[in-house]
């Protein structure tokens, strides 16, 4: 697993006000998550202070950021931290992050081709799978349709992978 690998935890949305402030989508476990790093994208933006806008969001302001304009030239940026900078996990547990690009292959050894997005509708995380032909298929990121995984490939039960 790439330790250094840039691991997106928001993106800035637009401006919030004329001081400065910013509006942010949030990627991770809302806003005591980001609030956990000062530094984003390789220490270009140095958080100030974050809080939460009720709506799934933050706002933000950044030490780098003065003004309204300023705010509004972020608009889009990705709010990135190096991987090696998560919270250590759990046995079982991983980061979307590492699971996008993996390898997968089927039980029977069959290539399936590589994760490409996990998704998470409300009932658990979702893996596409995009095969070499370009034809995606969804697998549940559980035991029974995934029984293994690693830093090196996943491993979906047979009766998941789609034709």
């Amino acid at each position: 697993m790439a330790q250094d690998k840039p691991v997106t935890l928001g993106a800035v949305t637009g401006a919030h006000g004329v001081t400065g402030e910013v509006r942010l989508k949030l990627f991770g476990e809302g806003v005591e998550a980001l609030s956990r790093y000062r530094s984003f994208n390789d220490g270009a933006l140095t958080l100030k202070k974050a809080r939460d806008d009720m709506k799934g969001g933050a706002i933000a302001r950044f030490a780098e950021v003065s003004d309204r304009n300023a705010a509004e030239k972020l608009r889009g940026t990705a709010l990135t931290v190096p991987r090696s900078a998560l919270p250590p996990l759990d046995d079982g547990e991983y980061y979307h992050a590492d699971l996008i690009g993996l390898p997968a292959i089927s039980t029977t050894g069959e290539a399936l081709g590589s994760v490409i997005a996990v998704e998470n509708f409300g009932a658990g995380d979702v893996l596409e799978i995009e095969r070499a032909n370009g034809k995606k298929f969804m697998v549940p990121m559980n035991t029974d349709a995934v029984p293994e995984w690693n830093t090196e490939k996943l491993v979906v039960t047979a009766e998941f992978a789609e034709a």
